[in-house]
C-alpha cells in the first residue's frame, strides 16, 4: 500500500471522528435546544429529597454504523484479490458497521443524575438529566422544575 492511500485513510478516519463527535448533545439542566429558546415554559418549585447517580445510555444511530461500515469496507478491500477482495470488502463493511454502532453508543453514553423533588403542592417526582459538574444539586436544596412539553429539567 502506498503512502498516499495510507494518508487518505487516516484523514478519512479523522474526518469521521469529527463528524461523530459533532453529533453529541448535552442533556444537562442548563442546556436548551434551539427550538426551546423563546418558548413559554412552566415552572414549579420544590425541594430536593434524594439524588442518585445514573448512566444515560448512548445513541446507536446511523452515523456510527455508516462510519464503521465505510472504514471496514476500505480496510476489507485491501485484503486478497479478485473475488476474495470483494468478499473481504463486504465482510469488513458489515463488521465495521457493527463496531461503529457500538462505538457510537459508548461515545454518546453520559453520566446522569436522578433527582427526586418534593414539589410545593406535595407531589413527589423524579427527574433524570445529564450530570453537570457546574451545577451539583444537594439534598434539601430549593430548586426550580422547568417544563416544556415532554422536556423537563431541574435547576437552581
Amino acid at each position: 500500500m502506498n503512502k498516499t492511500v495510507q494518508i487518505s485513510r487516516i484523514l478519512l478516519l479523522l474526518l469521521l471522528a469529527v463528524v461523530v463527535s459533532g453529533c453529541v448533545s448535552s442533556r444537562g439542566g442548563d442546556v436548551y435546544t434551539r427550538d426551546e429558546a423563546r418558548q413559554t415554559m412552566t415552572v414549579e418549585f420544590g425541594v430536593v429529597e434524594h439524588i442518585r447517580p445514573v448512566l444515560i445510555e448512548g445513541t446507536s444511530g446511523t452515523v456510527g454504523t455508516a462510519a464503521g461500515g465505510i472504514i471496514g469496507g476500505i480496510a476489507g478491500s485491501t485484503v486478497g484479490g479478485g473475488r476474495g477482495s470483494a468478499i473481504a470488502t463486504v465482510a469488513g463493511a458489515v463488521a465495521g458497521g457493527v463496531v461503529g454502532a457500538m462505538a457510537e453508543e459508548q461515545f454518546t453514553r453520559k453520566e446522569g443524575v436522578e433527582v427526586t423533588v418534593r414539589h410545593d403542592n406535595g407531589t413527589i417526582r423524579a427527574y433524570v438529566q445529564e450530570a453537570d459538574p457546574a451545577e451539583v444539586l444537594q439534598v434539601g436544596e430549593r430548586v426550580r422544575v422547568v417544563r416544556r412539553g415532554d422536556t423537563t429539567r431541574v435547576t437552581r
